[in-house]
């Protein structure tokens, strides 16, 4: 059963990269295999890179850190496995340059990502490294898109079920925007307004077909049963600049446009570091609607 289960290790690990897109040698001990020792972790990415499935940039600062990524090669064999199939990889996902240029990033949206997986390792609920699903397309029609820096899937053990659960838990969904304070606060609240279409849009039936009877649904129901909660994580920056934004996000609230997306979703931010000390479950979070007040993500339900 060892090979078995080395190859099923090896999987998850081209299968993570291949989703994420990259992540440092660190990143990947703790998405994999916290309870061993890291030089295990390390053995299994150079074995992979041997085998051409991965490759890897040394960035020159932080220690010569090692960044992680698939090979073309590693992504195709990838896209064939079910739990990814039908991903498509954003272009420059299995070009150095672009891996090393982007760093700043995707190792920050792989860090987030950690700060779930490991909440939920702590809390006894249910979130696998491949819950975290970077870069979801979500058309919008006219060739727009709102695209998030990742969707959660996470299944909480407590009571509930009013997100889809009749279990005694609740299955909960959230588009995670990850600030790295690299546009100014009013294109970050701009965000809002992209989820607002979402919320509302409609798809137009094809041309060349008669309308249905039936009223048109908006697209998202055909993904899920309630529109995934909004969490803005806000990094790169510090308590004054981290005040700012919250204020240009709870500004942009005012507009009648994303009345009926705060009505029916749960928006909130919350600080990088928070979540880092404290953990994602934890009363970090600001609803953008009265950043005064700090709720945890998971029990701001919906209406």
């Amino acid at each position: 059963m060892t090979d078995v289960d080395t190859g099923s290790r090896d999987r998850v690990a081209v299968a993570v990269l291949a989703q994420y897109r990259m992540a440092t040698t660190v990143q990947m001990h703790l998405i994999l295999s916290p309870d061993v020792r890291i030089e295990q972790t390390r053995r299994r990415l150079v074995k992979l890179r041997g085998e051409g499935l991965i490759d890897r940039v040394t960035l020159p600062q932080a220690g010569r850190t090692r960044v992680w990524y698939t090979t073309r090669y590693g992504a195709q064999v990838a896209s064939e496995w079910p739990e990814l199939r039908g991903r498509r990889p954003p272009r420059g996902a299995h070009d150095r340059t672009a891996v090393r240029l982007g760093v700043g990033h995707g190792l920050t949206v792989t860090e987030t990502g950690i700060a779930f997986l490991q909440d939920a390792r702590r809390h006894g609920d249910l979130c696998q490294p491949l819950d975290w699903i970077p870069e979801v397309h979500h058309p919008l029609g006219g060739g727009e898109a709102v695209i998030p820096d990742a969707l959660l899937y996470y299944r909480s053990h407590g009571t509930g079920g009013a997100d889809g659960s009749g279990d005694g838990g609740s299955m909960l969904r959230a588009f995670v925007e990850v600030d790295r304070a690299t546009m100014g606060p009013e294109r970050l609240a701009a965000k809002l307004g992209a989820y607002a279409r979402l919320h509302a849009y409609v798809p137009a039936p094809p041309p060349g077909t008669r309308p249905r009877l039936a009223v048109q649904e908006e697209s998202w129901r055909r993904r899920y049963p309630l529109f995934p909660r909004l969490l803005f994580v806000l990094d790169g920056t510090g308590p004054a600049g981290i005040h700012t934004r919250l204020t240009a996000l709870e500004a942009a609230t005012r507009q009648p446009a994303l009345a009926a997306l705060l009505r029916d979703v749960p928006v909130l931010a919350a600080p990088m570091t928070d979540l880092l000390l404290h953990g994602p479950a934890a009363p970090v979070w600001h609803p953008v609607t009265g950043t005064d007040q700090r709720v945890g993500w998971m029990h701001t339900r919906h209406p």
